[in-house]
């Protein structure tokens, strides 16, 4: 069973609870039972948090609140994991007071996968942590590995540190030794890639930290909604081009579904000991669904235990607990 938040969305509560119904998995609703009149399984949570709060506060301050109500059924063992449109940074606060960190984790991080046509990359952090150490790049890198290998297949995950240049001298302190240690580790590291090496379907996982990430992962997103309505707009502008549109259609639309942000359906929170997922707060019921079987999926898969080993076999966890974790703005 999945724990759905259904407060902090754009399109309102019933087009969470009608993304969970969609999705064919069982889920428990958390939010304003008035407005979830006809939905099966329904705790009414009307209280929300917002964006304009401070999330670690917010979180403290409101136990009755809907996003905090769903990692604590994680956390209980009521759920095998959350999803929540409501603010990445409540969430990720609400995951570690209750779902707590895995241990021997220096941080935990926001991972998203790109809408890239033919070969999605997994790009973390997305947000959590704005500066980044060289030892949490490197876990991150194990973490999306262990992930893009459990929920989605990948054989054996290609991953990539993002910099300035290809070579291993390019980048600032954190990526040059983040790239030594990767290098001399058991991944399948393709060394430093490049912007433009996103989309380009070289590596599995993007590595970086999270204020270049967010940036990256806006720029994407950006970028595919811009290029699928110069495409509409392009086979719009005259009857040659509506008849070659028509020649095509199957294949646009195709494209317009891999592009779609609503096929990813959410960033995961990696590095908790539960399984929580953040949709975009612009998400429609498609993508409240992708997000629900993507966490059934994950909870199913054992991507924390897989994680865990991962990080443990490579000797990258961390000694001793690490720092008190500031919360990030995320996606």
């Amino acid at each position: 069973m999945i724990a759905l938040d259904a407060n902090g969305a754009d399109l309102g509560p019933r087009n969470v609870a009608e993304g969970g119904r969609r999705s064919g998995i069982p889920v428990t609703i958390f939010g304003p039972a008035t407005e979830l009149e006809g939905y099966e399984n329904v705790v009414d949570a009307p209280v929300a948090i917002t964006n304009e709060e401070d999330a670690a506060r917010a979180v403290r301050a409101k136990p009755d609140a809907s996003i905090v109500q769903v990692a604590r059924a994680v956390a209980d063992g009521r759920a095998g994991g959350f999803v929540t449109s409501g603010p990445t940074g409540a969430a990720l606060a609400a995951g570690l007071f209750h779902l707590k960190r895995m241990r021997g984790v220096h941080r935990p991080a926001v991972a998203v996968r790109l809408p890239i046509p033919g070969r999605p990359a997994l790009i973390l952090d997305c947000g959590a942590n704005i500066d980044s150490r060289p030892e949490w790049l490197v876990q991150f890198a194990y973490m999306g590995a262990a992930f893009m290998e459990a929920v989605h297949g990948v054989e054996r995950a290609r991953v990539g540190l993002l910099s300035v240049g290809e070579e291993s001298t390019k980048g600032t302190e954190a990526v040059l030794e983040a790239n030594r240690r990767l290098a001399e580790g058991p991944l399948d590291f393709a060394g430093n890639v490049e912007g433009n090496d996103i989309t380009g379907g070289v590596v599995d996982v993007v590595v970086t930290d999270g204020f270049t990430g967010n940036v990256a992962l806006k720029a994407v997103e950006g970028t595919a909604i811009i290029t699928m309505r110069a495409l509409r707009d392009a086979i719009r502008s005259g009857p040659i081009s509506s008849l070659g549109g028509l020649l095509i259609r199957r294949k646009a639309a195709r494209l317009r579904t891999e592009l779609n942000q609503d096929s990813v359906g959410a960033g995961i929170l990696l590095g908790l000991r539960g399984v929580g997922f953040v949709t975009h707060g612009s998400a429609t019921s498609i993508g409240v669904a992708t997000a629900v079987q993507g966490a059934h999926r994950a909870a199913e898969e054992g991507v924390v235990e897989r994680t865990e080993a991962a990080l443990r076999e490579s000797g990258t966890l961390a000694s001793a607990s690490a720092p008190a974790v500031s919360v990030g703005s995320g996606p």
